[in-house]
């Protein structure tokens, strides 16, 4: 197996690096973190100079308004990007990793014709609306109704953990429209809507985490009215949409984090041995075991870019081993970096220790990692269900 990389992509690295030390520099400084219509305008404008610059949607399939990129040269542009610092896709990342990609994959081609663009040229932002109070981890429990009125969809109910509803145009939302029942599961009878967020009746309440960032939100529907023609998918099909959106949610949406990840732990290394700390043995050898870690976690993203381009663009369900190891992996970095950092870890002043705080959530967000592991148990080892 030939793992050099071609002509072709050494010269689509080059042009790219050249790109970014050029248009670097020219990027306004980026908002406080609690300035959520700056961050907004700072994220758009960024994707808006990748879209002009042929750099947005990559991955994405040509007649999705993607490039057709190769999935190499999808992870070159990843790296590049986080090696030399550029912004990440922030407010937005909803719109461009999970539904975006979801629409790609199952949209119509007038559905996909009306929102992608807008998401590629960061003109419009999504937030994703998921769980509710009582339908986290089990999805499936949700309770938000929507009724049938001749074209539209009548909705009443909540969602919890809605990422950046407070600035987002467009929210993917799961909702049911048929009642759980006895020849109903609750699998089934859900639907995946495309649902305006200045629509009438939707009440937005930012949440505020462990860190101070108010980046979820609650969000309360009364009689919100979205059209049948903004389901993505049939009928009471919501649950397949959802797994697609899953598959990017836990296969690929966290790529670009697993670059920033080694980043960070370079300098780590290079903090340890500004401060003497580099002189624990144990310490070393934690920061070399991550070093692995996060290497073989490189490699698993790799596969999973290239199986999902071999399967039509979805990922498949070695996304939840990514997960999985990547939550896991991300969590152990942070605690080395509190090591390292002694009582300047507990500054919320410090970089480092907002990250670790985030990472808290990574073994929750995107499916719990009890859920992964019956994931990969029942799907990819073959064992029973649990009784």
């Amino acid at each position: 197996m030939d793992l050099t990389y071609t002509e072709e992509e050494q010269e689509f690295r080059a042009r790219l690096r050249a790109w970014l030390a050029k248009v670097l520099p020219e990027l306004p400084a980026k908002p406080s973190p609690d300035d959520w219509p700056g961050r907004r305008a700072h994220d758009t404008g960024w994707q808006r100079r990748l879209y002009d610059a042929g750099y947005a949607g990559l991955h994405w399939p040509v007649d999705a308004g993607g490039r057709g990129a190769t999935p190499t040269q999808h992870l070159i542009f990843l790296e590049e990007t986080e090696r030399a610092g550029a912004p990440y896709v922030g407010a937005n990342f909803v719109g461009l990793l999970h539904a975006g990609p979801t629409i790609a994959a199952e949209g119509t081609a007038g559905q996909r014709a009306r929102w992608l663009p807008p998401v590629l040229r960061g003109d419009e932002v999504w937030c994703q609306g998921f769980s509710e109070p009582d339908a986290g981890s089990d999805l499936a429990s949700l309770r938000t109704r929507a009724v049938r009125d001749g074209d539209e969809y009548v909705i009443t109910g909540s969602k919890i953990w809605t990422s950046h509803a407070e600035v987002a145009d467009w929210c993917e939302l799961l909702v049911r429209t048929e009642p759980v029942s006895a020849t109903v599961p609750k699998h089934r009878g859900i639907s995946w809507l495309a649902m305006p967020m200045d629509a009438p009746g939707v009440t937005v309440r930012p949440l505020r985490t462990l860190a101070g960032s108010t980046e979820f939100a609650e969000m309360f529907l009364d009689e919100v009215r979205v059209p049948v023609a903004h389901r993505v998918g049939e009928e009471n099909d919501g649950w397949r949409v959802t797994m697609v959106t899953l598959s990017f949610e836990r296969g690929t949406a966290f790529v670009g984090e697993v670059v920033a990840c080694r980043r960070t732990l370079g300098e780590l290394a290079r903090t340890a041995k500004a401060n003497g700390r580099w002189d624990d043995p144990v310490l070393r050898r934690r920061l070399g075991r991550l070093y692995g870690e996060f290497g073989a976690l490189w490699r698993l993203t790799q596969w999973n870019v290239s199986e999902s381009e071999r399967s039509g663009g979805v990922p498949g369900i070695g996304g939840s081993v990514f997960k999985l190891a990547y939550s896991h992996a991300r969590q152990e970095l942070y605690d080395t970096a509190a090591e390292v950092l002694g009582a300047a870890a507990l500054s919320l002043d410090e970089e480092w220790a907002l990250d670790r705080l985030s990472s808290l959530s990574y073994t929750i967000a995107a499916g719990t990692s009890q859920i992964q592991q019956n994931i990969v148990a029942e799907r990819i080892l073959g064992l029973p269900k649990g009784r």
